[in-house]
C-alpha cells in the first residue's frame, strides 16, 4: 500500500492489511514537525498497531542533519522501517528541496542515506521518482547512491516530478533499476487492475508492487478480487466498516468529514442528482450512511 497524504491513515492501513496488503507506510511526516513536537503526530500520523507490522514511517525534509535528528525520534516509536520520501511532487514540498526536490541533489541524497544508515538502528528505505523532469531523469544514479549508502529497499514511482500523476508511468525504468540493484525494488505507477499487477511483475521483474490511488475505495485489489464482480451489499458493508474505524479513531464529526474522499471512491457521486449528492455528503451517522447508499444505488450502478 502506497503512502498517500490524507488517505493512508491508521484506519485505512488496518483495512488494507485486512485485505492482504503486505506492509504499510504512513502518510509522510515533516521532520520539522517531529522535532517541534507537533501535537497531531502522536495522536494521528505516528499512531499504529502491531496488526500493521511490518510498518514504515515515512519522513520528508531537505536537510540531512534535521532528517537524522527526526529519525532518532521516530525510531523511539519502534517502527520496522523508516522511509525517506523522495517522490512528493507537490510544489510546497518539492520546491523547497524536499520530496522529489532531493532528486536534483545526488550528493545530498548520499549524505542523507549514509548518515541515517550509520546512526539509526532501523532499516532505511526510499520512495523515489525518475527525476525532476524528463531531461534530468537520473533514477539510475539516485538508486545506486541510495544502495551504496545503506538504503535497503527502493520504491519507484515511474514518473518524473514534472509529470505529477499525469502521463504514463515508464515501467521500463523500473526494470532498468531492478536489473542493476542488489536490494529489493518495488514498482509503483499505473497499477489500476489485477491485470496490471501481472503485467508489471512480468515487464519489470520487480520484487513487489505498490498500489496507491487504485486502492482508494477498493481494498479488494489487495485480495486480487475485481470490485466490479462484487454485490452492492458487500461494498456497503466494507465502506461502513471503514467509516466505523474512522469514527473510533477520529471521533464522529471529523470522521464523517474525512470519509468523504473515500466515499467518492467506494461509490460514484457523479451518478447522484444534486439533491442526492447533498444528502450523501451531509451524512452524520453510520446507519444514515447505509440507508442513503442502499436507497440511492442499485446493483447495476455500482462502480
Amino acid at each position: 500500500m502506497a503512502p498517500m497524504a490524507g488517505i493512508s491513515d491508521h484506519p485505512y492501513r488496518l483495512l488494507t492489511r485486512q485485505f492482504g496488503a503486505a506492509y504499510s507506510i504512513t502518510e509522510f511526516v515533516n521532520a520539522i514537525d517531529v522535532l517541534s513536537g507537533h501535537p497531531y503526530l502522536v495522536t494521528q500520523r505516528l499512531a499504529f498497531s502491531d496488526r500493521e507490522r511490518p510498518i514504515a514511517i515515512q519522513l520528508f525534509d531537505d536537510q540531512p542533519d534535521r532528517l537524522v535528528l527526526a529519525a532518532k525520534v521516530i525510531a523511539s516509536y519502534h517502527p520496522d522501517i523508516i522511509d525517506i520520501n523522495m517522490g512528493c511532487s507537490v510544489k510546497k514540498v518539492s520546491n523547497r528541496g524536499a520530496g522529489a526536490g532531493l532528486l536534483r541533489e545526488p550528493l545530498k541524497v548520499a549524505k542523507i542515506f549514509s548518515d541515517l544508515s550509520r546512526t539509526i538502528n532501523v532499516p532505511i528505505t526510499a520512495k523515489i521518482r525518475l527525476g525532476w523532469d524528463y531531461p534530468s531523469r537520473n533514477y539510475l544514479e539516485i538508486a545506486r547512491i541510495i544502495e551504496e549508502n545503506g538504503g535497503q529497499l527502493i520504491a519507484v514511482h515511474a514518473r518524473t516530478r514534472k509529470q505529477g500523476y499525469g502521463g504514463k508511468a515508464d515501467w521500463n525504468a523500473i526494470a532498468e533499476i531492478k536489473s542493476r540493484a542488489g536490494i529489493p525494488i518495488v514498482g509503483n505507477g499505473d497499477v489500476k487492475s489485477l491485470n496490471d499487477i501481472g503485467r508489471m511483475f512480468a515487464q519489470t521483474g520487480c520484487d513487489a508492487i505498490m498500489i496507491g490511488r487504485a486502492a482508494i475505495g477498493n481494498p479488494w485489489i489487495f485480495k486480487q478480487v475485481e470490485k466490479q464482480d462484487l454485490e452492492l451489499n458487500e461494498i456497503v458493508h466494507i465502506a461502513s466498516q471503514h467509516l466505523s474505524m474512522m469514527c473510533t479513531f477520529y471521533g464522529e464529526p471529523v470522521a464523517f468529514q474525512l470519509f468523504r474522499k473515500h466515499a467518492g471512491k467506494y461509490f460514484n457521486p457523479s451518478l447522484l442528482t444534486k439533491e442526492q449528492r447533498k444528502s450523501f455528503y451531509d451524512i452524520q451517522s453510520i446507519d444514515q450512511f447505509v440507508h442513503t447508499i442502499k436507497s440511492t444505488y442499485s446493483a447495476d450502478q455500482q462502480t
